[in-house]
């Protein structure tokens, strides 16, 4: 006999996606016992991420609608009914009981094919503001999990679950009381070049006003050489400043951490919830719909973060803004437990269990 519950995962593109829905996949698996695949696209994350973790995954051809020429737009107009056809014939095969879309450009034809087929559909959203794809199948879904509660408009049946993040995160203990010791900088999986390009220009200043801070900067891969040069050209010794294209062991870091600055992506964001960090946001600005500012505005309105747009952002607004917040050990400690009232530790195992209700 196979397993009694098949679930078919859809979408991905970036980690913001791809994280939590192998999150998802691995609770489904261990605690349900399903058979899981995923559909994503040949251009994202999850080619790299889904078969590392176990999964199946299976591709097809889908490109963007948004931002981008009018070429393109039609070309992916054209492959649209022809990615929904693919994924018809996945769900004929495959026959999963369930289909979850998490956004990304696979999402959209495979819950569309979910929705023609009449197969229970669950969309996760991970942002304030969701996705074309998930705004394109919001009300017809049969379900969906939301991160924040001014998301459920756009939703049939949306529940408030939470992002699902690495349950090590949720283990770190308050950061101690007394004056901070640990900067963490970093830019997602893509490095942020706003802060690799700023902070070697006010580094030497910060070490100075803090002669006990270390910091940690994870640049992306991309960025990496330029900004160690930009360190190195500054004068800047590696002491106290760890330069680095990725780090592994996110939760250990958080947990060294007395304040994080960084992108307000979904996962980002989620992870200083859960780890109870007092962050500085600094929104990457082409983010489709704006959805990073709206992250960390929700941070900002609860004393949790720190907001710097990005078109406003000059070396001296960085320096001071980080000065007074590395200077506050006690204003940090109080942003981190409001962090932590944001935190969902029980994500994961609400949206699985939204997902195997609707396999009923």
């Amino acid at each position: 006999m196979g397993p009694s519950l098949r679930v078919l995962i859809a979408g991905g593109g970036t980690g913001g996606h791809v994280v939590p829905a192998l999150a998802i996949a691995r609770e489904l698996r261990d605690a349900h016992g399903a058979e899981v695949r995923f559909v994503g696209t040949a251009r994202g994350l999850e080619t790299r991420l889904v078969p590392e973790a176990g999964f199946p995954l299976e591709l097809i051809k889908v490109g963007q609608l948004k931002n981008v020429s009018l070429t393109t737009r039609a070309r992916t107009l054209f492959d649209l009914p022809l990615g929904v056809a693919r994924c018809l014939n996945l769900l004929r095969g495959f026959r999963p009981d369930v289909v979850i879309g998490v956004g990304g450009y696979a999402s959209g034809p495979a819950m569309m094919a979910a929705i023609l087929q009449r197969v229970p559909t669950l969309a996760f959203e991970p942002n304030a503001v969701p996705g074309l794809a998930n705004r394109l199948v919001g009300k017809y879904v049969n379900a969906a999990a939301v991160n924040l509660s001014e998301t459920t408009k756009y939703f049939r049946n949306a529940r408030v679950t939470g992002t699902p993040v690495r349950p090590e995160f949720f283990a770190i203990e308050p950061r101690p009381e007394g004056p901070a010791h640990r900067l963490l900088i970093f830019g997602a999986s893509q490095g942020a070049r706003v802060l690799n390009q700023n902070m070697p220009k006010i580094m030497a200043q910060l070490l100075a006003r803090f002669p006990k801070l270390t910091v940690v900067h994870q640049t992306g891969a991309r960025h990496a050489e330029t900004t160690l040069a930009a360190y190195e050209q500054a004068g800047i010794g590696f002491e106290r400043l760890t330069v680095t294209p990725y780090l592994d062991d996110m939760a250990a870091q958080f947990a060294a951490a007395d304040l994080i600055l960084c992108r307000s992506g979904a996962s980002s964001v989620a992870e200083v919830a859960a780890a109870g960090r007092a962050a500085v946001l600094v929104p990457f600005p082409q983010a489709a719909d704006d959805h990073q500012r709206k992250n960390a505005e929700a941070f900002v309105a609860a004393g949790a973060a720190a907001l710097i747009i990005e078109a406003e952002l000059t070396e001296q607004r960085l320096l001071d803004v980080l000065t007074s917040l590395l200077g506050d050990g006690s204003r940090l400690s109080a942003m981190g437990e409001k962090a932590r009232t944001l935190a969902h530790p029980h994500a994961v195992r609400e949206i699985a269990g939204m997902a195997v209700e609707l396999a009923g």
